[in-house]
């Protein structure tokens, strides 16, 4: 009886799976959920987005902060926003740095190298890479050293962009 309880519990939640969806942008990372009753954003939207990062990838896995961003654009870019109309920068600090690792171990490297040549910038916090004895030239090319993550911030904010924390 009970068994045929929980078969009949389990089928309705089973039918309200959420439908992930990746692209259009990106295809195999940046997956986005549809929103019931939200079908469109203003086609003339332009968003100038900086997502700061400090919390480091779990181990063997893309980082989350980075993956954020591609999501970012999939989601707005599949409801008619303009992808030119889309800049994003990654502000990474902390143990999120060592994620930008040029190494062929680091899990976040393709994902990372598909967003630059995207046009997504990433920025490291030069404090905390000195801290971590981290250099340029240990960096996936193409990322950027600022002097701080307060620095970049600040910079990003002055071009337009606005903090995203997620």
């Amino acid at each position: 009886m009970l068994a045929i309880l929980g078969a009949m519990l389990a089928a309705p939640l089973a039918a309200q799976e959420p439908e992930v969806r990746y692209g259009p942008i990106f295809e195999e990372f940046g997956p986005h959920y549809p929103v019931e009753g939200i079908d469109h954003v203003p086609q003339d939207a332009e968003f100038a987005v900086a997502f700061d990062v400090a919390r480091p990838a779990d181990d063997d896995t893309r980082n989350r902060g980075f993956e954020s961003a591609a999501r970012f654009i999939n989601m707005h870019a599949s409801l008619g926003v303009d992808p030119e109309n889309i800049r994003i920068a990654v502000v990474v600090h902390g143990g999120a740095v060592k994620d930008l690792l040029a190494s062929a171990d680091n899990p976040s490297r393709a994902m990372v190298e598909h967003l630059l040549d995207y046009g997504v910038r990433f920025i490291v916090c030069g404090q905390s890479a000195a801290g971590q004895g981290i250099a340029q030239e240990d960096l996936i090319p193409g990322v950027e050293m600022a002097l701080s993550a307060m620095t970049a911030h600040a910079l990003l904010q002055q071009r337009g962009y606005t903090v995203n924390p997620f």
